[in-house]
């Protein structure tokens, strides 16, 4: 299973990004942070409205420096013939990367075999390519990008104030705890 501080795994795929297939590396992630979003599959019911979510808050995880990778086991074809028929994923400006053999999907312990798609698995890797946050629900259940937005927003926080962390509902701006001696069984 994936876990929290797990590094990037190798990969080279496919992808549609702004109307062009490029290809993709685990090199190119790494110097920045990033999200793996992983869904089962194009042309379904939950998904699009997931992707949309995202689209429509790209602009704030850029701000962030945060580069998005939207993740199915579709060929990067499906994801441009998706984008040109479908208003909510024709807003997508983010990498949309083609795994159709299930390679980054078992990278991140997130492929059903017997199904061959991804579970919803979302994934916040830092600039060193380490795994900082993760999120996984059933396929059944959408994500919120303002939800991941503030995930991120807190492992960004401590990660460039060691010694801090971040307390339940803690937002941009609100106090952090410097965990110590004094703090044990006063909160």
């Amino acid at each position: 299973m994936a876990r929290i501080n797990d590094s990037l795994k190798p990969f080279t795929t496919d992808a549609f990004h702004n109307g062009q297939f490029i290809k993709v590396t685990d090199a190119d992630v790494k110097g920045k942070w990033s999200v793996f979003f992983f869904y089962p599959a194009d042309f379904t019911f939950v998904c699009p409205t997931e992707l949309e979510d995202l689209a429509d808050n790209y602009a704030a995880f850029q701000k962030l420096g945060v580069e998005i990778y939207s993740v199915s086991t579709d060929k990067h074809f499906t994801h441009k013939a998706w984008h040109d028929t479908s208003p909510a994923i024709g807003k997508i400006k983010y990498v949309m990367l083609g795994d159709p053999t299930g390679h980054i999907a078992r990278n991140f312990d997130v492929y059903i075999e017997e199904a061959g798609v991804a579970d919803r698995g979302a994934f916040l890797l830092d600039p060193e390519g380490k795994i900082q946050y993760i999120e996984i629900t059933a396929g059944s259940v959408g994500r919120s990008a303002a939800e991941l937005l503030s995930k991120i927003e807190a492992a960004q926080y401590v990660a460039s104030h060691p010694g801090e962390v971040c307390p339940a509902k803690w937002k941009e701006g609100s106090e952090t705890l410097t965990p110590s001696l004094d703090l044990v069984g006063k909160i």
